[in-house]
């Protein structure tokens, strides 16, 4: 007998305050479920509604082995697509269909994908600070605790500095000159002090105008970096051939892409090294593991987004597909507290430096419901939207 969807719900919760959405997928096997993540921190209830209200009734009774049909029917179901409320909704069904076939199938997802190319996944640590020497310290710990890999991003005084959270955040002011000068003190003083032991990231999170990117990219050259993120904003991408032709500074960007067509110029034309994707907001691992095969025939390798507002379940999912892709690059760590970690049994475990895999069948994570429930989302100002920063005078900056 074929195995069907018998029920589609959402789970909201927040265990340490960032709103999470994972969709669980009930079957007509007793028992047998699986869990997905389509968390959209600023726009939660809008996915929710997405699942509950119009993606349920559409794909109730579909037998669950049908992935990638149900992704292509799902995909065009609202006739206008690519968005990400549709596609974090999407990702979540995706994922947790995926999480149930590996059940069935008594292998982890990574199996399912063409098995293990490395026994674990090396992450990049988040080392921000209040000054220069606050973030070289970090730096510093976490190469003793075992990371290769640091993002060294530092707080500009008196700004709004994406990257060093907490410090000044009632302040929302930002201008780009002071940033760049201070990013190329920082970057000068890591490698005098720690040597060339040590990879290091930045992120820029688009928020110079390109010229100042490009500028800046030239003059970090000298520096080694493992990678340079989002110089620009989607709506510049234009401006990467100029880049390219500038420096080679190794280039990682897409994490505000939610249509995977957005990638293809800039992979057809190698004009960046790394893909950033959200993995929820491009729809989940179907389209996810396409693009990465995709981008191992043009020498372009994999650092999905992981932040904390990726629940564990979208993190594991990331983990598979960093075992399973031959053209891994690095992954985003975000370290769960305990809080999170209670409420989702199986939640990957990260020790010297890296995240492992375990051999659990499907994604290998679980939830326990009654304690998510214990963690309603908060009410947050404006509803969780990403509060305006803008230049001195008043003009608004992209985020």
């Amino acid at each position: 007998m074929p195995v069907t969807i018998t029920n589609i719900r959402t789970i909201l919760t927040a265990p340490n305050g960032i709103r999470l959405v994972v969709v669980r997928v009930d079957t007509s096997d007793p028992g047998l479920y699986g869990l997905g993540c389509a968390t959209f921190t600023q726009r939660p209830h809008p996915v929710a509604s997405a699942v509950d209200e119009y993606l349920r009734p559409f794909l109730l009774g579909r037998e669950v082995d049908d992935i990638e049909d149900i992704w292509q029917a799902a995909f065009v179901s609202s006739y206008w697509r690519n968005g990400p409320v549709l596609n974090n909704a999407l990702s979540g069904v995706d994922q947790a269909l995926w999480d149930i076939k590996g059940k069935r199938a008594g292998m982890p997802v990574y199996q399912l994908l063409g098995g293990k190319c490395r026994d674990r996944v090396p992450l990049y640590h988040h080392c921000s600070g209040r000054d220069i020497e606050e973030v070289t310290d970090r730096v510093r710990a976490a190469m003793e605790r075992g990371y290769t890999h640091c993002r060294a991003q530092v707080h500009i005084p008196g700004f709004s500095t994406y990257g060093a959270s907490g410090l000044d955040a009632q302040q929302r002011v930002w201008e780009p000159t002071p940033y760049v000068r201070t990013v190329l003190r920082m970057f000068d003083h890591l490698r005098s002090e720690l040597g060339d032991e040590v990879e290091l990231l930045h992120d820029i999170h688009e928020r110079v105008p390109p010229i100042h990117a490009i500028n800046l990219a030239k003059q970090l050259e000298k520096y080694n970096l493992f990678f340079l993120e989002d110089p620009f904003a989607p709506e510049d991408i234009g401006y990467f051939p100029i880049l390219r032709q500038q420096t080679s500074v190794p280039i990682a960007m897409g994490e505000l892409f939610s249509n995977v067509n957005e990638y293809l110029p800039l992979i057809e034309k190698r004009l960046i090294d790394f893909i950033r994707v959200h993995v929820s907001t491009i729809g989940g691992i179907s389209p996810a593991r396409k693009l990465a095969a995709l981008c191992e025939y043009f020498g372009i390798r994999t650092a999905w987004h992981g932040p904390g507002d990726v629940s564990p379940v979208g993190h594991a999912a990331n983990l598979h597909l960093d075992v399973a892709c031959y053209n891994f690059g690095i992954q985003e760590e975000h370290f769960f507290l305990d809080e999170t970690r209670e409420v989702f049994p199986g939640t990957p475990e990260i020790r010297d430096g890296c995240m492992w895999p375990s051999d659990l069948p499907g994604l290998g994570v679980d939830i326990d419901e009654a304690k998510a429930a214990k963690y309603a989302c908060p009410e947050l100002p404006y509803n969780g939207a990403w509060p305006a920063v803008r230049r001195r005078d008043g003009t608004v900056v992209r985020p």
